[in-house]
């Protein structure tokens, strides 16, 4: 054999060495499961559990709609409720993939006790407002007014997060009030009013939103004293943690930022 012959051999040898490392490593890497393109395409599946606070409802409600559309095969399932049941519920061994409060201190529930995966993230914030009967018979234009003699006024109990705004608020603005009842989450001192049960309610401005012509709403300064952030987060033992995220994604996006502004929410 020849010197060329001889080099052009070893040339073609180590192109066909080469030729087949690269090969290899692409197998590898494509069949990795841990690498960042296996786990971005798993599609989300399932059904998905969210426990969320009561005022959320209409909007989460909204959402889950949305997110199985946009995932045919996937099924958002709530639990709606007062978020300190809805944590006491989650720290007692309740299944369920996804935790949105309406207090950072309700949601502390859960972290305390090592049952969020991460650290919770802030959504939207929320304001209060008083609900009355439509049309404001009994003339309220501020909390004050809400010692009238005679009215029937319902807060919401101060260990659910709309109860202790409330307290805060009326603290703030120095008023006294002993009402008709207290109840276990907004919605039930909402459904007061609109049966006319009470003559008003302080509430979130989005379950007042939400009540449409049934309810007539009175803003009023303190309420800036009383703004509860919401933080959602993936709870440690989810069963269907991959779905979870991805709602969790639609709820934090400008699409669901949207759905959740149009119902009266703050932005974070």
């Amino acid at each position: 054999m020849t010197r060329s012959a001889h080099r052009t051999r070893r040339i073609l040898q180590v192109a066909g060495a080469s030729a087949a490392a690269l090969l290899t490593l692409s197998a590898c890497s494509s069949s990795d499961p841990g690498t960042d393109a296996g786990s971005s395409s798993a599609k989300p599946s399932g059904t998905v559990t969210v426990f969320a606070a009561a005022s959320l409802e209409e909007s989460f409600k909204t959402l889950g709609e949305r997110f199985e559309k946009e995932h045919p095969g996937t099924k958002v399932t709530f639990n709606f409720g007062g978020s300190d049941t809805l944590a006491a519920s989650i720290t007692g061994g309740a299944p369920a993939d996804v935790f949105a409060a309406a207090s950072t201190k309700t949601m502390e529930i859960v972290t305390d006790r090592q049952d969020a995966a991460g650290s919770p993230a802030t959504f939207v914030r929320n304001r209060l407002e008083i609900a009355t009967l439509p049309g404001n018979p009994a003339r309220i234009s501020s909390l004050k007014d809400l010692t009238k003699p005679g009215l029937k006024v319902v807060l919401c109990d101060e260990s659910v997060p709309c109860g202790t705004a409330a307290r805060k608020a009326l603290d703030a603005g120095g008023v006294k009030l002993t009402p008709v009842s207290y109840e276990q989450d907004v919605k039930s001192a909402l459904t007061k009013v609109e049966l006319k049960e009470a003559d008003a309610a302080v509430v979130y401005k989005t379950d007042v939103r939400a009540a449409g012509d049934k309810v007539e709403g009175v803003d009023f300064p303190e309420s800036a004293q009383a703004v509860n952030d919401y933080p959602i987060a993936l709870l440690k033992n989810a069963p269907n943690p991959g779905t979870a995220k991805a709602f969790m994604a639609l709820v934090r996006s400008a699409e669901g930022q949207k759905v959740l502004s149009r119902a009266g929410f703050l932005e974070p």
